[in-house]
């Protein structure tokens, strides 16, 4: 079943002469529960792609559906909760508010959206991402790996149809990028979310099902990850 499909997608800036192709006309489409890993070198437009498939940034032309709704074709208000509800974001910088703990942190999608919590699978995901003896700490108590960890959690607490990893482990050392990875496959595994990493690192791309490889805005690789 797709759950994502990108088509005649294309990002452009400036004009004339200074006119820059961050992405050229690329479609492509993701079944549910496939883990995918976008890689290319920085300024391939990798990120750029993913910001559009999170619904941060706009395309200049094409279409992303998600779960079968465009989500070019959304209005702001429409676009915050579709986003808020289907799409859970994870970023190498975290973002996790200074001043809520680890639980309110991972439970803030919620609260803005209105939703009332279940306890279960908040209990269920603090514990598989090993932050149990951590729920009542701020950000600043915790380790980098360990915040990472938090932004997971956040991304999964809403059942997302699709999650996606802007360079996860990019700000991490090599023994918490090698945790970020095993949790993020584990949580694509037992939750059966669809999973969608930008990376640089071919390495940590070799642990998904299939590697899309990006270079000047275009598709120019697209491979099934061997078993």
């Amino acid at each position: 079943m797709e759950i994502l499909k990108v088509q005649n997608l294309s990002k452009v800036y400036g004009n004339g002469d200074t006119q820059i192709k961050a992405i050229d006309n690329v479609s492509f489409s993701v079944a549910k529960g496939e883990f995918v890993a976008i890689v290319g070198a920085s300024g391939s437009g990798k990120s750029t792609l993913l910001h559009i498939m999170g619904g941060v940034d706009t395309p200049s032309s094409g279409q992303v559906l998600v779960d079968g709704t465009d989500i070019c074709a959304l209005d702001q208000t429409k676009l915050a909760i579709f986003r808020r509800r289907q799409i859970g974001l994870i970023y190498q910088f975290y973002n996790l508010i200074p001043i809520l703990s680890v639980e309110e942190n991972i439970t803030l999608p919620l609260l803005l959206d209105e939703r009332g919590l279940d306890e279960a699978r908040l209990k269920e995901i603090v514990a598989t991402l090993g932050l149990t003896d951590r729920v009542r700490h701020l950000p600043n108590q915790l380790s980098g790996g360990q915040q990472q960890r938090v932004s997971i959690g956040r991304a999964l607490i809403n059942t997302p149809a699709l999650v996606l990893a802007d360079e996860p482990t990019g700000n991490l050392d090599s023994a918490n990028s090698k945790e970020i990875i095993t949790l993020l496959k584990l949580s694509n595994q037992r939750y059966q979310q669809t999973l969608i990493l930008v990376t640089h690192d071919r390495d940590i791309a070799r642990h998904a099902d299939r590697i899309i490889t990006f270079g000047d805005g275009r598709i120019v690789r697209d491979e099934a990850v061997p078993a």
